[in-house]
């Protein structure tokens, strides 16, 4: 963590100080926003916490619960969102109180004895195979907390407005604030007022039953696979020996899977409940706790539960629906978007596959960067029609995954040919659900692929996968990509060629033109704000580090920032082995000896390979990406 370099810190450094609108917070709602965000659920507050890092934009987040959420129905934590929260600044903390799933163990009927269950596999969890973070448990109260933590503390200091519901909504064509929405207060003196605000943007994070959905003609398409499941979190005492274990069960009595919750105790239990008539009219959500118990007790004999206390239980039919837009744009219209949806508000699916929460708060960060860089005037407003054409795939794909996923686990004993077939897909499958699938296609902030093969392990369009560097300042060994917060920038990588630091090289070249007048670096920067405020630019050698002399770097990866002037020394790295690490990130990654630049978004997915004398490639990229700030500077001069 960095600090200090606007001063001297004596408290939490995670509390960042900034000039802006944003933190002249009124206490009520003011009639006037640049962002409205309607919910606090995964991917509200997910938004509010990068839109925390533009206090120059004035963003709300309202909420109809009068306070936090204590319960959440959603739990499981994809090594994605973890790295994700390491961008936000609580990785670690919330690693330390959450369940780490350490293996998936499957049962199924006792070959001897068909009415019993036994295990038949216990597989270690893909995330250890695929990332340096782990698959977690948690309640989805705790992930909301942290958020919250992180939105409060981020220059904007944004805060929810509990107490106050979404109640339509109308994009008027002309106006500095043209969403016109109306909002209801359901606590407080105020319960039952209504009155109207106005917005720039508005980002309809309200769930399956979306208010804002609906308001701008949006509509869920598909359907409900005709099939129940009861689901609760309890406390029992039990004699199944897996109880502290995540376990998918088949018996001749239906299915169960089971997931450990945080704290030890805490399990939760999905129960199959079995196929819905068509005319049921949703009379299964009705089908009381003891019922689902004792199909519990059906599913896991000769084991059996004794529940102690039940936390919480629900009902759900599986739907997989997607929306058929997400955003208020008409489709060949060409205006840009105002109105966007994410997570439930445009796409819904089972619960087991653990996907919905983490899939709702990539759409968080997909859209908050981009809103931040066009309220701020660094991007044009076109850059905004990128989320809808960047996350409807991603729906879509993930949709399909759990209609798979939800067909095998409500498999009858019958329809199983092969015991391991479930243990086989749950491992081969597992890059999809820990969210390291989703890869964005061309577009204005993804390039092509003609560069591709000189960083193959860095695949375009799809999230910076991190490798151990050694930061030359200090020798510590240290992780890229952990480095890059969710601040709002974008990352600049350039690996160097062969030449050491100091000498005639292609990476001295490129460091020489990226600090001329002609460089995004310097037309892309507002005036007056620091070097690295949009393009955080670090370099890492191929020597070691004790072979990198750091005070013949270039300066353009020794920034003086901040209103001290100081020195940042942590853009300087060089690739291992050290003392403490054995990674070669140009051999991990399949780097190229000749050098090459990664651009990396924002959000964290790749958006260009280059060679390091592409400086016009660069150029023009960031020209289609960026706004010219030296063309604003004149104009309003």
């Amino acid at each position: 963590m960095q600090f200090h370099h606007h001063g001297y810190v004596s408290g939490e450094p995670r509390v960042q100080d900034a000039a802006g609108s944003g933190i002249d917070r009124p206490a009520d709602l003011p009639d006037e926003m640049d962002v409205l965000i309607v919910g606090s659920g995964p991917a509200g507050m997910l938004l509010a916490a990068q839109m925390a890092q533009f206090p120059d934009v004035v963003t709300r987040i309202i909420e109809r619960r009068d306070g936090r959420l204590v319960l959440g129905q959603a739990d499981g934590i994809q090594p994605r969102s973890v790295e994700t929260f390491q961008a936000f600044g609580f990785a670690e903390r919330i690693v330390a109180e959450a369940y780490n799933i350490a293996y998936m163990n499957f049962w199924g009927p006792d070959p001897e004895d068909p009415a019993r269950i036994v295990r038949t596999s216990r597989t270690e969890d893909y995330a250890f195979k695929i990332s340096e973070f782990p698959h977690l448990i948690v309640n989805q109260a705790r992930v909301l907390d942290y958020f919250a933590e992180s939105a409060a503390n981020g220059p904007g200091r944004i805060v929810p407005d509990y107490g106050v519901e979404f109640a339509g909504l109308t994009v008027h064509e002309h106006g500095d604030h043209p969403v016109e929405v109306r909002v209801r207060y359901t606590a407080g003196e105020r319960a039952g007022q209504e009155r109207t605000v106005r917005a720039k943007y508005v980002a309809g994070c309200d769930g399956a039953r979306s208010g804002v959905r609906e308001a701008i003609g949006r509509t869920h398409v598909g359907g409900a696979a005709l099939h129940a499941w009861g689901v609760m979190d309890v406390l029992v005492n039990t004699d199944f020996p897996d109880w502290r274990t995540k376990c998918a069960i088949t018996s001749q009595a239906g299915s169960i899977l089971h997931i450990p919750r945080e704290g030890g105790y805490l399990s939760r239990m999905y129960i199959d409940l079995g196929a819905v008539a068509p005319d049921d009219d949703h009379r299964v959500r009705r089908t009381p706790i003891d019922e689902i118990i004792r199909r519990a007790n059906e599913i896991l004999h000769p084991y059996s539960i004794d529940v102690k206390e039940v936390a919480w239980h629900s009902v759900y039919e599986v739907g997989h629906r997607v929306t058929d837009g997400f955003d208020d744009a008409p489709e060949g219209s060409g205006r840009s978007p105002r109105v966007f949806l994410t997570g439930d508000a445009c796409h819904t699916h089972s619960a087991k596959a653990g996907q919905g929460m983490n899939v709702s708060m990539q759409d968080g960060f997909n859209l908050g960067w981009k809103l931040g860089h066009v309220l701020t005037g660094l991007s044009p407003a076109s850059l905004l029609s990128t989320y809808s054409a960047e996350r409807m795939p991603v729906a879509q794909q993930l949709i399909d995954f759990d209609k798979e996923w939800s067909a095998l686990m409500a498999r009858k004993p019958e329809e199983i040919t092969d015991p391991q077939d479930l243990a086989t897909h749950y491992l081969a499958t597992a890059e999809f659900p820990s969210g390291f699938m989703t890869r964005y296609g061309p577009s204005m902030i993804v390039t092509d692929a003609a560069h591709q093969a000189l960083a193959a392990g860095f695949p375009l369009g799809a999230r910076f996968k991190s490798v151990e560097v050694v930061r030359v300042c200090d020798g510590n060994a240290v992780h890229l990509g952990h480095h890059a917060k969710a601040d709002g920038r974008w990352r600049i990588y350039a690996f160097a060629d062969a030449s050491p630091a100091g000498a005639e090289s292609k990476l001295a070249t490129w460091a020489e033109w990226l600090a001329s007048p002609e460089s995004p670096v310097t037309r892309h920067t507002p005036h007056g704000a620091d070097v690295d405020a949009v393009f955080d630019v670090k370099a890492i050698y191929q020597q070691r580090f004790e072979d990198v002399d750091i005070s013949r770097v270039p300066d353009m990866f020794l920034p003086r920032t901040g209103p001290l002037g100081l020195i940042d020394w942590e853009k300087v790295y060089a690739a291992g082995p050290s003392a403490w690490t054995s990674a070669d990130i140009f051999a991990e990654r399949e780097l190229s000896r000749d050098g090459v630049v990664v651009v990396v978004r924002p959000d964290q997915y790749v958006a260009a390979i280059l060679p390091l004398t592409a400086t016009q490639e660069l150029s023009d990229f960031f020209g289609r990406t960026l706004v010219d700030q030296r063309a604003l500077a004149t104009r309003s001069s």
